[in-house]
């Protein structure tokens, strides 16, 4: 017995001391792709030194003789950190993720083939003036000179990541960060998704009722549309609804995830110290590393700070010392699905306004680690590329005989945005500023610019030019085929929203409706936030000045106006009725809740446990009203509406309708559906999170999840590459964080301010920014979250151009210099 237990002693110690050994050999490897910042390196590709001084905040300010040389050392930095992050992001646009990840990742890699976005930042390139081309050709260079320095130092890889996945790097070109652009533009339009929601719910649902829950913004101009069934020839709805979870890895996201974003600004007369002031927290899903990376970049027309995405060159939301701006999503209307109609006698045809047309075709191998690479037929018409029904949902509003294809902006071949981007980096008044921003394409913005002394705001991005006679006015999809229906290029810049001097000296934007115009010139249908645009113009007009606290202030706050009126409405019939019930039944559980309710000012606390009950009552009450309407259709309105939920209650057009139970014989009221949905909720609570009420808290629920896309749900390294954050703020407060609206975690923080920055021309070192996370891609560098902490309690890190600050406690000086 004692001989086995001396053997098993020794297979456990051997075990013990190979896991040791194994560990300590990965974390040698992946510790090696941490880069030196104190290294002095001979690279080719410069005209002269380059110094990269990383500041205590490890975000590199960069010096240089020539321009060129000043973006090659952003493109080194941007490698340096966060080599892993630009290679998935160009990966994605080039359709070739299923190269290392498999079967996965084919669906995703299949509709971004058919999109063509990586062919049209190819052909854009040639589009770009001379010295733009130069700019890119450097950034690449730079960022070509660390993977040669790995590759020959045996550095790591570049990344720990790269140790997983064997493939070999290939160079950076200026096409692939033309691409990067095109990838935001995917990640910040809905347009297609709301064509296709709008176009299903007409199928199922009256006029009235579809007014009801996908309501136009309040303002007049908007007409009447007829439905989906009377532009196109579809015949029955198709039975069912096709659903697919989108892959972590994937830049579509859905509808509700489209983008948004906060920005304003003060002119001289409503800022206390006399001079502008500017705030921006642009919004995108999270992901660890976050997508943004601090830099500052020294130029022949003086420094410029603020937040790039790693694999652009540009500082796309900052300040020179002559110029601040900030971007929010303009939710421009840049898309159309046309419905192209199939010659009966040649498939291969499809009708145009002249007759019958062949598809442009394109064969395309997309290669798959671990399996058979297949083949897809790519296809385009005069209007843009043919997507497959089994994307979008698109089979359900196709009718037979039909394909859909699709027109976006940001398939222009044409994309002189980053020559627009580099002008606006060389802007000293607000009229370069817009003059350049002329030639942006997409993703279209709201750009919020402020000079010392002005502010203004103007939409960037070329909007569309359509027929005053459109079918649909782009709001559904329409006949390809007729002329009405088509695009006739770009409207004039000038047709833009633009603002200029306000009046009010205050102007800004949170992705809600900017203006009331009929159509074509009307911008858009949708608007991403009818909410905050509330507590925003409150928080502006109750100071006769500003500063930059109160502007922290207001981005960091988390009041929400949905919960303080729709509250009044959805409880009115249920405040403190009847006698208190008897202990440990729902009724006594409704009470107290109801009781919390009542007291609360809708803040968004994540210490408070009003929040959780208010989002989860919410949430069962919309599941309620719309679930024997829509049956499955349902699943699309996983986040609360409320501009649907106060038509309802206030009953709107008879929206009250949506409280009867069609499929019941009782007539129910909106109080008692309020009432069953609020007894849902409250189980719900309390099989998640325990029946105690008062001891909730909206953090718990409300966690910021800041996930790898790769390795996040790998066991053990998960809980070293995701940042997980116990957060405020909720869906339509100014400290925006979404939920995500399924299961198991509905409430969970997942898109949000990754980035904000407040920018004071009173004293423009004063100035401030943060990101979500940490300037790293390398979990193992100590800077891979050291700025998360500061973000999520509200905190910020100076923003300021004078080089000696940059140099004081740097964490290290990179120097380059020419080869010979």
């Amino acid at each position: 017995m004692a001989r086995i237990f001396r053997w098993l002693l020794r297979i456990v110690t051997a075990g013990l001391l190979t896991a040791f050994l194994v560990a300590c050999v990965t974390y040698y490897l992946a510790s090696r792709s941490i880069p030196d910042y104190s290294a002095r390196l001979s690279v080719a590709g410069l005209a002269g030194p380059v110094e990269i001084v990383r500041d205590n905040a490890n975000v590199p300010h960069i010096f240089g003789s020539t321009d060129e040389d000043v973006f090659f050392g952003l493109g080194f930095a941007h490698a340096q950190d966060r080599l892993w992050q630009m290679t998935m992001s160009r990966r994605a646009a080039q359709g070739r993720l299923s190269e290392i990840f498999g079967v996965r990742t084919v669906k995703t890699d299949e509709l971004l083939r058919r999109f063509g976005l990586y062919e049209a930042a190819s052909a854009s390139v040639s589009s770009l003036d001379a010295e733009t081309r130069a700019m890119l050709e450097a950034y690449s260079a730079g960022v070509n000179a660390w993977i040669a320095t790995v590759n020959e130092g045996a550095l790591g890889r570049g990344a720990p990541e790269f140790f997983l996945f064997s493939r070999e790097i290939a160079p950076w070109r200026p096409a692939d960060t033309v691409a990067m652009g095109k990838i935001m533009a995917l990640q910040l339009t809905g347009q297609l998704q709301e064509e296709v929601l709008r176009a299903r719910v007409s199928l199922q649902l009256p006029e009235p009722r579809l007014a009801d829950i996908l309501p136009d913004v309040p303002g007049p101009g908007t007409a009447a549309l007829p439905d989906y069934a009377s532009l196109v020839p579809i015949g029955e709805p198709p039975a069912g609804w096709t659903q697919y979870a989108l892959d972590p890895l994937s830049p579509v996201k859905p509808r509700a995830f489209a983008g948004a974003s906060n920005a304003w600004a003060a002119a001289p007369k409503r800022s206390a110290a006399g001079k502008a002031l500017l705030a921006n927290d642009p919004h995108l899903g999270f992901t660890a590393p976050t997508v943004w990376y601090l830099a500052r970049v020294e130029l022949s027309t003086g420094g410029v700070i603020g937040a790039t995405i790693p694999g652009i060159p540009f500082i796309l939301s900052g300040r020179s010392d002559a110029l601040a701006w900030g971007i929010t999503s303009s939710y421009l209307d840049d898309q159309d699905v046309f419905m192209e109609e199939l010659n009966p006698a040649n498939p291969q045809e499809y009708r145009t306004p002249t007759g019958w047309k062949a598809f442009s075709t394109k064969s395309s191998i997309i290669e798959i680690k671990g399996s058979e690479p297949i083949t897809i037929t790519l296809r385009r018409t005069e209007n843009g590329p043919v997507l497959p029904g089994s994307h979008y949902n698109l089979d359900k509003v196709t009718p037979g005989g039909h394909v859909a294809s699709l027109g976006w902006t940001a398939l222009s071949p044409r994309d002189t945005s980053m020559q627009a981007a580099l002008g606006l980096q060389r802007a000293r008044t607000i009229e370069e500023a817009i003059d350049a921003m002329e030639l942006f394409i997409a993703p279209a913005q709201n750009l919020t610019i402020a000079e010392p002394g002005r502010v203004a705001l103007k939409m960037v991005g070329a909007m569309p030019n359509r027929n005053p006679g459109h079918a649909s006015q782009g709001r559904m999809p329409a006949l390809g085929w007729r002329t009405e229906n088509r695009w006739a290029g770009r409207m004039p810049y000038e047709k833009n929203p633009t603002f200029i001097d306000p009046v009010g000296g205050i102007l800004g934007n949170t992705n809600n409706k900017t203006v009331d115009r009929p159509f074509p010139e009307h911008v858009s249908f949708t608007w991403g936030d009818t909410q905050r645009i509330q507590r925003w113009t409150r928080l502006m007009q109750t100071r006769e000045v500003h500063t930059r606290e109160s502007f922290i202030d207001a981005q960091l706050d988390t009041v929400s106006v949905t919960a303080r009126t729709l509250l009044p409405l959805i409880a009115k019939d249920l405040w403190f009725t009847g006698e208190a019930a008897p202990e440990g039944t729902p009724e006594r559980q409704r009470q107290r809740a109801l009781e919390l309710l009542a007291n609360w000012n809708g803040e968004m606390s994540e210490h408070l446990p009003e929040p959780l009950i208010f989002a989860a009552w919410l949430k069962h009450l919309q599941n309620r009203l719309v679930r024997d309407e829509l049956g499955p259709l349902s699943v699309e309105f996983a986040h609360p509406e409320p501009l649907f939920l106060e038509r309802v209650f206030r009953d709107v057009d008879g929206a009250a309708v949506w409280c009867d139970v069609a499929q019941s014989t009782a007539q129910e009221t909106c109080t008692d559906i309020a009432r069953i949905a609020l007894d849902e909720a409250l189980l719900w609570i309390g099989a998640n999170y325990g029946t105690a009420l008062e001891s909730l808290r909206w953090g718990d629920a409300h966690e910021a999840l800041h996930d790898h896309a790769v390795l996040g749900e790998v066991p053990v390294l998960k809980w070293i590459v995701n940042i997980h954050q116990s957060t405020s703020g909720g869906d339509f407060t100014l400290l925006r964080g979404r939920t995500k609206g399924s299961d198991p975690d509905p409430y969970s923080n997942v898109h949000g301010a990754g980035y904000r920055g407040v920018y004071d021309f009173s004293d423009p070192d004063s100035s401030v920014f943060i990101t979500a996370t940490g300037q790293s891609g390398h979990p193992l560098s100590r800077h891979y979250d050291d700025l998360g902490a500061l973000w999520r309690r509200g905190e910020y890190i100076p923003m300021s151009l004078d080089p000696a600050l940059a140099r004081a406690a740097n964490v290290g000086v990179t120097v380059l210099t020419p080869a010979e």
